[in-house]
């Protein structure tokens, strides 16, 4: 460990004391349960700590609300695409709707997809997201993330090739097929 790294990891130490009961007091207006908001504090911190280039931080509140609203808007989108995979799965006929083992196994499949898809860049996640689940065309993407249909053809295949080696990706589409049969 180089002498950066130890003098970050006290920087952001240090921060965590000083402002981390300021964060989830902060959070509790936008979260309702005192675990999401101790969770989502937390993970603000550890995204401080791996950052790739550590910095200095003028104003640590500032930057913290900010990673901490950027939790916050991926923990509600990951809940609105359960809510309408769940609502979607209610409208299906009553025999091919899956039993709650299948239920809970989808739910975990969502969540092992959406962390795999984290993992990508902001402009490739968001234009796998607008095609898979907004429904919008390669020239619709294009004009709404502001790039060119080049790039939206390859961000897809790439974040195409990442789901293809995710396995919740073959769960989905066994489900999908069990749907449409």
């Amino acid at each position: 460990m180089s002498g950066t790294d130890l003098s970050h990891r006290n920087d952001v130490g240090r921060l965590f004391r000083a402002h981390y009961p300021w964060l989830c007091a902060r959070l509790r207006h936008y979260l309702g349960t005192a675990a999401s908001v101790e969770d989502i504090a937390a993970e603000a911190f550890v995204q401080l700590l791996e950052a790739p280039q550590p910095v200095s931080i003028r104003e640590p509140r500032a930057l913290l609300t900010t990673i901490a609203r950027r939790l916050i808007y991926q923990l509600w989108r990951r809940h609105d695409l359960e809510r309408r995979h769940l609502d979607q799965l209610q409208q299906v006929d009553q025999p091919s709707t899956p039993s709650p083992e299948e239920l809970a196994q989808l739910t975990q499949a969502l969540h092992g997809l959406d962390r795999t898809l984290a993992r990508l860049p902001g402009k490739v996640r968001a234009t796998f997201l607008l095609s898979r689940v907004d429904g919008l065309t390669y020239p619709q993407i294009a004009a709404e993330l502001g790039i060119s249909l080049r790039s939206v053809s390859v961000y897809m295949t790439r974040s195409q090739a990442l789901c293809d080696r995710h396995s919740a990706n073959q769960f989905l589409n066994r489900l999908t097929d069990k749907r449409s049969a």
